[in-house]
C-alpha cells in the first residue's frame, strides 16, 4: 500500500508578537511541521511497516517550504520519500486552493491507497483541507480518526466521536484526519536526521499539475484584539436590605450611578 501523509510547513502562532494595536507580527515565528501532523506521520509509518507499504510525504506552499531544514524535518519522521509543490503562487493560498493542489499531486504520485493528515493546521486551524481534498479526489473522508490498522480485505478504522468510539471497516481509498492523541509521535534521533538527507525528494511544478486557476482570493484586511469580557459581580444572597446595599455599591463602582 502507498500511503501519503499530507502535512503543512507553517509558522507557529505561539511565536507571534501581538502589537498593542491588535496587529499580529509573524516575522519572528519559526516555521516547522505543523503541530498536529506528526501524529499522521506516526500512524502512516506503523501501517506501512505492518503491510509492507511505502510512506510518501506531501506538502504544498510557497518556496519557503523547500529548504534543507524543512526537508529533513519531514523526512526524519519515518517517510520513505518526499514530494513537494513549492511555488510562490501559493503564498497565502486558502484551504480550498491548497486542497486542490494536494489532490492534483496525489493523482500525480499515482497508485495511492490512503491519505493521512492531522486534524488541522497549527496556523489556520480550520480543519477543512482533508475533507476538501477527499472531495477533490472523489474519495471517502473521515475525521476524528484515533486508530487505523490492517485487516483482511481493508483497514479497521476507529473514530473517537462525542457519541462514543466507532469501529469501521474501510475497503477503498480514503482521506483520514487523525486526532491529536491518536499516537505518540516518535522524536527523530541523530540517525534519523542524518538518514533524511539520503532520502529521495521530488519537486512537482505547479504548472504541470491539473489544477484550475485560482478563483476567489482572500486577504486579511486587519486584526484586532477581542472585546474585553463583561465583568460581573456576585451579590450577597442574604437578606434583601444587605443585597440592595451591595447592589447600589456595585452600580456605583461600575459608573452606572
Amino acid at each position: 500500500m502507498k500511503i501519503v501523509v499530507a502535512y503543512k510547513w507553517a509558522a507557529n502562532p505561539q511565536d507571534a508578537e501581538v502589537r498593542p494595536d491588535g496587529t499580529v507580527d509573524l516575522s519572528r515565528a519559526k516555521a516547522a511541521v505543523s503541530e498536529y501532523d506528526p501524529v499522521a506521520f506516526e500512524l502512516a509509518r506503523r501501517l506501512a511497516d505492518a503491510t509492507g507499504g511505502e510512506v510518501v510525504g506531501l506538502t504544498v506552499g510557497d518556496r519557503s517550504i523547500d529548504t534543507p531544514l524543512a526537508r529533513k524535518a519531514a523526512l526524519s519522521r519515518g517517510l520513505d520519500r518526499l514530494v513537494m509543490v513549492a511555488d510562490d503562487a501559493l503564498a497565502g493560498a486558502d484551504g480550498t486552493r491548497l486542497a486542490a493542489v494536494l489532490a492534483a499531486a496525489v493523482t500525480a504520485i499515482g497508485d495511492v491507497g490512503l491519505v493521512l493528515t492531522g486534524d488541522s493546521s497549527v496556523d489556520v486551524a480550520q480543519g477543512q483541507v482533508s475533507m476538501t481534498l477527499a472531495g477533490r479526489l472523489g474519495w471517502l473522508a473521515l475525521g476524528a480518526v484515533s486508530s487505523v490498522a490492517p485487516a483482511e480485505g481493508g483497514l479497521v478504522v476507529e473514530r473517537d466521536l462525542p457519541t462514543g468510539m466507532t469501529t469501521l471497516l474501510l475497503t477503498g481509498p480514503a482521506v483520514l484526519a487523525a486526532t491529536s492523541d491518536a499516537a505518540v509521535p516518535r522524536v527523530p534521533g541523530m540517525k534519523d536526521i542524518l538518514g533524511a538527507a539520503k532520502k529521495p525528494v521530488e519537486v512537482l511544478a505547479l504548472a504541470d499539475l491539473a489544477v484550475e486557476p485560482a478563483g476567489v482570493a482572500l486577504s486579511t484586511l486587519g486584526t484586532s484584539r477581542p472585546a474585553e469580557p463583561t465583568r460581573g459581580a456576585v451579590l450577597f444572597d442574604g437578606d434583601a436590605a444587605t443585597a440592595a446595599t451591595e447592589l447600589v455599591g456595585a452600580l456605583r463602582l461600575a459608573g452606572v450611578l
